[in-house]
């Protein structure tokens, strides 16, 4: 039965930061048409930095999606985000979460754009973001430092902290009691941040393609995680044997350390081939069964170049970075939380000659990284090994794996996808320790992140939970979810 859709701004007097949510007449124009549901959209001013009115505001745009079921008031609201740092959240509507329509007849849903991105108040302090997805190393380097230096002391106001305590001010202002926290990718980090700072306002949590708030700086597990998906890839397809698809990715890397490749205009190093490998080839991965993905084409791709013939990895690597060129992120806000918020391998107060000599010594002492090189892995990484060495620290700042706060004893879900380099499983399960009252769900033949499932399994899987603390029985359906398509390696 079609509903007519009605979209609203919320007319109700607010008191958050002093503000006052907009009257029905002035509705944003951004305010979403979401068919069926009642929106109410606003937008509140928060201090950039608290205690430091000189350094100026944001504002946070927030839209509340209502429940359109027969019960007056909904049965919880989730507090979704996307990821990033740096991803929009309202221009997605409710697809930012695997919802249901039974959910959504139940459940309001609150879209807030972390500030600088989308309508809250975009960053900008100088990142193209096709230029330091493609750039050498030394480019992004500069790029962050230049960031840094335009922000200056504003800096400290792009932090996951300061986001979830917007997120937390636009709950109060609708006068909603608690949320249910649902994350994924960078999201799951950020609404860790938030059980952990206001956790008597978290009714429970869903993390989608998980990490913990304390992740290994050198990105191990992520290493790891490429082998271990070209293994289980050929072993489920039988169009290719893992191990020598493994042998194959060590033959690539080792010959890119010493002479790169081009690809289109970007210089293929170890670390450039290292990034799209594991961003770029696992993500979305298991979205569309029926699709020949990148990552189904990198076994014969990696045989071909191990023997001479590159023109297959060619081709594949341009498809992935085409891919990448889509992406609607704001790499000004991915640079600056990243790089305030991430562990790095070096003091954060040290001088420049001393952040250079520990993280070469970091890098020295770790040995290979599943197959590639300490190096090369290291510059795979667009928001850790040496691209924040640049960035000032922050005095008094306090990353969130240094936080010592309790988690709530919630409910909480993590669901990671076996094929996620980007969040793998190793981390989900990581992550769901943090918590005192977790389940962990591994989703077969899916990569970052695992709520893309197209068949409704996850989703379904996220309803069963949501509605009882438990996933019960709904688990069942992971076992048929079938395996991405390999092309077959001669």
């Amino acid at each position: 039965m079609c509903r007519l859709v009605i979209t609203v701004a919320l007319a109700a007097a607010a008191v958050a930061c002093g503000n006052h949510a907009p009257p029905a007449s002035a509705s944003p124009q951004w305010c979403p048409d979401i068919p069926g549901h009642v929106t109410e959209c606003g937008v509140l001013t928060r201090p950039l930095v608290d205690g430091k009115p000189e350094l100026g505001t944001v504002d946070v745009g927030y839209a509340l999606v209502r429940h359109n079921g027969d019960n007056a008031s909904a049965a919880g609201t989730l507090m979704a985000n996307p990821g990033g740092p740096g991803v929009p959240t309202i221009a997605y509507g409710t697809d930012v979460a695997a919802t249901t329509e039974s959910l959504l007849a139940d459940y309001d849903v609150l879209l807030i754009d972390p500030r600088g991105t989308g309508v809250s108040t975009p960053l900008d302090c100088g990142v193209d973001e096709l230029a330091f997805e493609v750039g050498t190393r030394e480019f992004q380097r500069s790029t962050v430092a230049r960031c840094a230096e335009r922000l200056g002391p504003r800096a400290a106001g792009y932090t996951s902290a300061a986001t979830a305590d917007d997120f937390d001010s636009v709950r109060d202002h609708l006068g909603i009691d608690r949320v249910i926290g649902y994350g994924s990718s960078y999201g799951t980090y950020l609404m860790t941040v938030y059980a952990q700072r206001h956790p008597e306002r978290v009714q429970s949590v869903v993390l989608a393609g998980a990490y913990p708030l304390h992740f290994d700086p050198l990105q191990r597990p992520n290493a790891e995680a490429v082998d271990l998906t070209l293994r289980r890839i050929c072993e489920r397809s039988h169009a290719c044997d893992g191990e020598v698809a493994v042998s194959d990715l060590r033959t690539v890397t080792t010959r890119l350390r010493a002479t790169p490749i081009t690809v289109g205009q970007i210089l293929m190093t170890e670390g450039e081939f290292g990034n799209l490998v594991f961003e770029g080839a696992t993500s979305d991965v298991g979205s569309d069964p029926a699709e020949m993905t990148p990552l189904g084409r990198l076994p014969a791709a990696l045989h071909a170049a191990a023997h001479g013939d590159d023109a297959a990895l060619r081709a594949v690597l341009s498809d992935i970075a085409a891919a990448d060129r889509d992406s609607d992120d704001n790499d000004d806000l991915y640079v600056a939380v990243a790089c305030s918020d991430y562990l790095t391998l070096w003091s954060p107060g040290a001088d420049t000659a001393t952040r250079d000599a520990e993280y070469h010594r970091a890098l020295a002492a770790s040995g290979e990284l599943g197959s590639f090189s300490g190096q090369g892995f290291a510059e795979a990484q667009h928001d850790g090994g040496d691209v924040c060495i640049r960035w000032p620290g922050t005095p008094h700042h306090q990353r969130p794996d240094e936080a010592r706060e309790p988690l709530p004893g919630v409910p909480v879900l993590v669901l990671s996808g076996d094929l996620d380099a980007i969040t793998p499983d190793a981390n989900g399960r990581l992550a769901s320790l943090q918590y005192p009252r977790s389940t962990f769900v591994e989703v077969p033949n899916l990569g970052h992140t695992p709520d893309n499932e197209p068949s409704g399994c996850v989703a379904g899987v996220i309803e069963k939970f949501l509605r009882t603390g438990t996933t019960g029985s709904s688990t069942e359906c992971l076992d048929h979810i079938p395996p991405i398509k390999v092309e077959p390696v001669h």
